[in-house]
């Protein structure tokens, strides 16, 4: 596995580089060089979450920018003083001991504004029962073990002020059993209720109402980028795709 994959976001952290460890410093680095190994080593470990090995910085063929080739991992092309870097086609800027996904940030504001077009009466929301301080809208299916897995901590994400908000995504596409499903939810008096029993392996009879909003946040979900559920878009527009337990959420929304 490539342990810089972006299918783990752009946060990325933890298992996924175990690997990348130790550091490695070239005697024959000129000065730019070896400030750019230090701000790099500094930078990626912090995205990492642990020690990331610099092998060798090298001049590319482009003016300003270098080569550098991780230990065991990727070669990167950065800027010459290390300051920005591009990883999985992504530009990032080395930021003191973390990195910044630039170009994510730029989606996130694509993702906020077509997230805005959906009425949140369209959604099935779970709500805290006391102070809302934030949201989290979910591409999720019925039929779908992490998405199922994720619910049973909506109680948790709740308790933290973490307010849920699901839009349909049937894997299986508009015409699957996974559609029909998710419009009985949708359907439902009691959608809250509907879609919680479906997700814990009810059979409940199909109810397929007209004018439901399955197919339009199907297509939203394509628009998107989702490919797989669950996918989790924050309020700041930033997409995590698959499941995080509710404590990992909570920390990543700044409330823990």
């Amino acid at each position: 596995m490539n342990p810089f994959d972006n299918r783990t976001g752009w946060r990325a952290r933890g298992a996924a580089l175990v690997a990348l460890v130790c550091f490695a410093t070239l005697p024959a680095l000129t000065a730019l060089a070896q400030e750019a190994e230090k701000r790099m080593a500094t930078a990626l470990s912090g995205y990492a979450g642990q020690p990331i090995a610099i092998e060798s910085i090298k001049p590319s063929p482009a003016p300003g920018i270098s080569e550098v080739q991780i230990e065991n991992g990727p070669m990167l092309y950065a800027t010459d003083d290390g300051a920005y870097f591009f990883l999985n086609g992504d530009l990032h800027r080395a930021d003191g001991a973390d990195a910044i996904n630039l170009t994510e940030e730029r989606r996130s504001v694509g993702r906020r504004e077509q997230m805005a077009t959906v009425s949140v009466d369209d959604m099935v929301v779970f709500s805290p029962k006391g102070e809302t301080l934030d949201y989290v809208s979910v591409f999720t299916d019925v039929t779908c073990f992490y998405c199922q897995k994720l619910h049973r901590e909506v109680d948790q994400l709740n308790a933290k002020g973490i307010e849920v908000r699901y839009l349909a995504f049937p894997r299986g596409g508009i015409d699957s059993d996974g559609a029909k499903k998710l419009a009985t939810a949708w359907c439902a008096e009691d959608q809250q209720t509907t879609l919680t029993e479906l997700k814990a392996g009810v059979e409940l009879p199909l109810n397929e109402c007209a004018n439901n909003p399955i197919a339009a946040q199907y297509q939203l979900g394509k628009d998107l980028g989702v490919s797989g559920t669950p996918a989790i878009v924050t309020s700041t527009g930033l997409m995590i795709p698959g499941y995080r337990p509710a404590s990992d959420l909570a920390a990543l929304l700044g409330l823990e």
